[in-house]
């Protein structure tokens, strides 16, 4: 493979439960306070899983719509990222799970586990398999759960969280298919970043092996999602805004260039806050959040697939991407459509 190939995004996909959860049954479910949700989080409705619509379903819907999408064969992936941090079971991995109900045959299959940022950072590592001649299609796909983690013990997540799944298959893109037009379809960069000192701020405490699930850890609620919604906001908005106009200062891409930006599905008032520090229209930042609520990684691939199914994007648009999670994790970037 020469250095002048590259990766693009080829398809996608997404999927959401069956189950659609008004706000005011969240309310009444986790006894929370009487107030208008919406005004605080910019969410009207987000779905929930059922029973039978475990991670690897709504992975698998996701992700078969978006070898629909792409026109690729599943019998053509070399390799399934699946990003999530709700999985159908510790061991084995949902990735290898979706190989089975997919029917890809031995291929490579994992589970990336960077909270929110994850679909970003398995389209990092698909991107550089692709480039280094490694894989010629990967589908990253990430699939969420995070209905069964949330407790009346913790508002600030239940009022958040939904499920759902989103997926695109990447190939690879020689350099003589570019000999046709001066900005071929490609992934120009993704950088990713984490910070660790601040792991405390959005945490699932129950469960591994530092505290074992045990009749205590289910006493105290260290099963449920525990997020210090203040913190994680002022971190987040700094160090994805900084990053955001990072890369475009690495690509040498001016803001004004940029037809779309999306970005993970937090809650609204961070999309604006976001938008206003970056100095960008509301027209410019597709979101979904008020009809999905923040389903965590599978948000941003979500986001990017109802975008291009209701034909925002034209060939040739940059689009600059962003997502910031637990871990401290946060990445960004930048694709030619």
């Amino acid at each position: 493979m020469t250095q002048c190939s590259t990766s693009r995004i080829r398809g996608t996909g997404s999927c959401l439960p069956k189950r659609q959860v008004t706000n005011e049954e969240v309310v009444k479910k986790f006894a929370l306070p009487s107030r208008d949700v919406f005004q605080v989080t910019g969410i009207r409705t987000r779905y929930w899983s059922e029973a039978d619509e475990p991670c690897s379903y709504l992975a698998e819907q996701a992700a078969r719509q978006a070898l629909d999408s792409s026109g690729v064969s599943s019998d053509a992936v070399d390799a399934i990222l699946v990003s999530t941090t709700s999985p159908d079971t510790p061991l084995p991995s949902t990735a290898c799970t979706l190989q089975k109900q997919l029917g890809t045959p031995n291929v490579a299959a994992f589970d990336v586990a960077a909270s929110c940022s994850g679909f970003l950072y398995g389209l990092s590592m698909a991107d550089a398999f692709i480039r280094a001649g490694r894989f010629r299609c990967c589908l990253v796909v990430a699939a969420e759960v995070k209905s069964r983690y949330l407790h009346v013990s913790e508002p600030a997540s239940a009022v958040l969280f939904g499920d759902g799944a989103g997926a695109a298959v990447v190939i690879r893109e020689d350099a003589s298919s570019h000999k046709t037009t001066s900005k071929p379809s490609r992934i120009i960069d993704v950088r990713l970043y984490s910070d660790g000192a601040h792991h405390d701020l959005i945490t699932i405490p129950g469960g591994g092996s530092r505290h074992p699930t045990s009749m205590e850890t289910l006493r105290t609620h260290q099963h449920a999602i525990r997020l210090q919604g203040g913190p994680v906001y002022r971190v987040a908005v700094k160090r994805l805004t900084e990053a955001m106009q990072d890369i475009l200062r690495r690509t040498q891409v001016a803001l004004p260039d940029v037809q779309h930006v999306i970005t993970h599905q937090a809650n609204g008032r961070m999309l604006r806050t976001i938008a206003k520090r970056l100095g960008i229209c509301e027209k410019q930042m597709f979101s979904i959040v008020d009809q999905v609520g923040n389903t965590s990684s599978a948000s941003l691939p979500m986001a990017l697939d109802w975008a291009h199914r209701q034909k925002k994007f034209r060939k040739g648009d940059l689009i600059l991407l962003g997502a910031f999670g637990g871990g401290l994790t946060w990445g960004t970037a930048l694709i030619r459509w």
